[in-house]
């Protein structure tokens, strides 16, 4: 089953075409890095897949429901959710509090102003659980504002999933981290994402190939390859417009 598919993608800033013709295919399930150049319009398709932008031709389409003309929200109810490069938590919060408003709207609550929170037994219970999952269980009433980085990002994954999305995106999640944060927190979003299809965008090689199922690489807007990561290496037009000696420093080291 297909989870997420873009048909014939395009997007102009006045006459300048970013996006140009992306075609895409995820299987329910599969774990997708979405890796190119800077400027080679990964962000740009992040931003039209999720709603903060409207292609200007093309349809995108998450399960049987088009959504390349829907709000961002409208698009998240049908069960795609993202985080984004710059932290989005709420400061001032304990852990578990944003954990909770998160997940309010999953559980019915909506705009609901004359229930206590604290009552709410459904609310507490699964921002407790989640708080488990990311491992933050130890950090349940301190600030998100003061937690390290890595807490701070391992959080906004929580509040990425809390809704119970189906579809996740993930920009730049481990941009910042340390090489051994950078390695709990690919076991943190496997974890996390397991039975969910996941779309990240990445820099660093490592984190792609060692969590992807596929990568997709795009190129001054456009996909030049979509596969398995081993092909991805081999792949000569990819490794001549983006990898160069990234693979072939990889390969060298096993």
């Amino acid at each position: 089953m297909i989870a997420l598919e873009l048909k014939d993608v395009r997007k102009n800033f006045g006459k300048t075409e970013i996006i140009r013709g992306v075609d895409l295919a995820v299987q329910s399930g599969e774990r997708v890095g979405i890796i190119g150049p800077n400027g080679a319009g990964k962000s740009t398709l992040f931003n039209l897949i999720s709603g903060r932008l409207e292609p200007s031709s093309g349809e995108i389409w998450l399960g049987e429901n088009r959504i390349d003309h829907k709000k961002p929200f409208e698009i998240n109810r049908l069960g795609l959710s993202r985080s984004f490069q710059i932290t989005n938590i709420f400061p001032k919060l304990s852990v578990f509090e944003n954990l909770r408003c998160a997940v309010l709207w999953k559980l019915g609550y909506k705009y609901t102003f004359f229930k206590f929170l604290a009552d709410l037994d459904d609310a507490n219970n699964a921002a407790e659980k989640l708080m488990e999952e990311i491992r933050l269980d130890k950090k349940r009433d301190v600030l998100a504002m003061n937690l390290t980085y890595a807490e701070q990002r391992a959080l906004e994954i929580g509040i990425t999933i809390a809704g119970g999305a189906n579809v996740i995106l993930l920009d730049e999640p481990t941009a910042g981290m340390s090489k051994s944060e950078t390695k709990r927190f690919i076991q943190l979003i496997r974890q996390v994402t397991e039975g969910k299809t996941l779309l990240t965008v990445e820099h660093d090689m490592g984190v792609v190939f060692g969590l992807a199922d596929k990568i997709a690489v795009v190129v001054y807007g456009e996909v030049i390859a979509f596969d398995t990561p081993e092909a991805v290496r081999a792949n000569a037009k990819v490794q001549e417009a983006y990898l160069g000696s990234t693979v072939a420093d990889s390969q060298a080291h096993g």
